[in-house]
């Protein structure tokens, strides 16, 4: 994926951000570098089956992209039938290594956007529940609320 360049800086970018999501921008990239990172030296079809929905074109593509940017290595093997592998370099482990926040801070707002759902369900604003509620270790599993019980007709409440 190729970044125009941008006025006031020679490389085009204009932060470190920038320059990162120039090398993992779109859909497919980074769960490519996690597949990459879950298991070594993969063949193509091993990682297709592990990205379901991405096409042929794409993940080519994707891996070609990710080889000249340096964070992937193709390794070809001069056998019959021909045996092509695809693994991490440094930079894309060191990469892998610095999405560990970002994927920590996408689970805990999956967990918070499932908690704001029902907080608008039962008429209660997220701003409001947040102020009252104490933070919680991110790590420590919670249980979900238990079900309110539905309001008996002619109760008066809505």
């Amino acid at each position: 994926m190729t970044t125009l360049n941008r006025p006031g800086a020679p490389d085009g970018h204009v932060c470190g951000i920038d320059a990162a999501m120039e090398v993992i921008g779109g859909k497919w990239k980074v769960l490519i570098l996690w597949a990459l990172d879950d298991r070594r030296d993969l063949r193509f079809g091993e990682l297709r089956r592990l990205l379901p929905g991405i096409t042929e074109k794409v993940l080519a593509s994707h891996l070609r992209e990710m080889e000249a940017d340096g964070i992937v290595r193709r390794v070809s093997y001069e056998e019959v039938p021909p045996r092509v592998e695809y693994s991490l370099t440094d930079s894309g482990t060191r990469l892998n290594a610095a999405l560990v926040p970002l994927a920590h801070w996408g689970r805990e707002r999956r967990a918070d956007g499932q908690g704001a759902e029902r907080r608008v369900a039962d008429g209660q604003s997220a701003d409001a529940r947040a102020a009252r509620t104490p933070v919680a270790d991110p790590t420590t599993p919670t249980a979900p609320p238990a079900p309110r019980a539905p309001a008996a007709h002619g109760s008066g409440e809505r």
